[in-house]
């Protein structure tokens, strides 16, 4: 039998914490370290920064170089946003990189940027790796879907959901939330922040064939009918209540791939198009392919609403894909170049406390 993998947690915030107790619990891993930003943590067992029932030894540190030290095998990285100098220290250490943080292709990135991940992988012979759920599992849907066609005219996904259960105001209010629909620039700055999606997309077409000509953006913002208060932030009146677009990537005058969102933010808006709770994953051409991935409860889910689930969701595409990337040739792999990723069956991962 292998040794287990030997990986470090980076941030233990909705998603990081999501992450770090998937890593104690799978025998192939082995938790050797945890980053944090915030001075509150640092000495923290690990086990008490995601509610797992046991110590594990693993005390969270904002010493890179500690971390480092430990000569870790990969890096579960789930910031909100990249850190082009946080990356490039661990690439160039070799730490394989697996991030839930604004990555796919990169090409959101600078080029000056882009040419730093590429050059610090390089020189640790190391690999980066970007999913999540959208983008993420949802491109995968996508892809796998255009394998039944003959003929693939677009591939279009929409996250089609109520954004008001993800308590982050410094998000949305990125992507246009409780602003005014007229202000001006905001349709550019809501293409900057969503542009991993474009990289999605661009992925996407890459897999199917499609050598893109150029990418678009377009959205529609709806205005809230009322005012809301969310607790963590509020949705006046006359404010961006609803956000509907997509990147789209063209061949010509052909839109071959399309990634957007039709998010509101509680009930007080009415979308261009009707919510679907899901991800509304299409393939138009011969045939037409649809589904709708729903995020649901199990049985035994404890916690209060549902924020949880779509942490996890967006946590485990990333912290499962740990041993493909590992196993990975060095560079930057996408997931149309990985195997397919899976999850670890219970029996293999006996304990399941559930995170508080």
């Amino acid at each position: 039998m292998s040794a287990p993998i030997r990986v470090i947690q980076w941030t233990t915030g909705n998603i990081g914490r999501r992450s770090l107790h998937a890593i104690i619990g799978r025998p192939d891993m082995e938790l050797v370290g945890v980053y944090t930003h915030g001075q509150g943590k640092v000495g923290v067992d690990a086990a008490d920064l995601c509610g797992w029932p046991e110590p594990t030894g693993a005390k969270a540190t904002n010493d890179i170089d500690t971390l480092l030290a430990l000569r870790p095998d990969a890096c579960c990285y789930n910031p909100l946003w990249p850190n082009i100098d946080e990356l490039v220290r661990l690439l160039e250490a070799g730490v394989n990189v697996c991030s839930s943080a604004a990555w796919i292709t990169g090409g959101k990135q600078s080029p000056q940027d882009l040419d730093r991940i590429r050059k610090a992988r390089q020189r640790g012979s190391s690999t980066i790796f970007g999913s999540g759920a959208h983008p993420g599992i949802s491109n995968t849907v996508g892809m796998v879907l255009s394998g039944a066609c003959e003929r693939v005219d677009e591939i279009r996904i929409t996250e089609s959901v109520d954004c008001s259960t993800y308590e982050s105001a410094e998000t949305q209010k990125a992507m246009g939330f409780s602003r005014d629909p007229d202000t001006p620039g905001l349709a550019d700055s809501v293409r900057r922040e969503s542009e991993v999606f474009a990289e999605s997309a661009a992925m996407m077409a890459d897999a199917v064939g499609a050598r893109l000509d150029r990418m678009t953006f377009d959205v529609t913002f709806t205005a809230a009918t009322g005012d809301t208060d969310l607790g963590f932030m509020t949705i006046p009146k006359g404010t961006v209540g609803g956000v509907y677009g997509y990147h789209r990537g063209w061949v010509g005058d052909n839109n071959v791939v399309s990634v957007g969102f039709n998010w509101i933010m509680g009930e007080h808006v009415v979308p261009p198009k009707p919510l679907e709770h899901g991800h509304v994953i299409q393939v138009f051409g011969l045939p037409n392919m649809r589904t709708v991935i729903h995020c649901l409860p199990p049985q035994d889910w404890t916690e209060p609403g549902f924020m949880g689930l779509g942490m996890i969701y967006t946590a485990m595409p990333v912290t499962n894909a740990v041993p493909a990337v590992v196993a990975a040739e060095p560079g930057i792999v996408t997931l149309a170049d990985l195997p397919p990723i899976t999850g670890r069956a219970a029996v293999d991962n006996p304990e399941n406390a559930v995170v508080p």
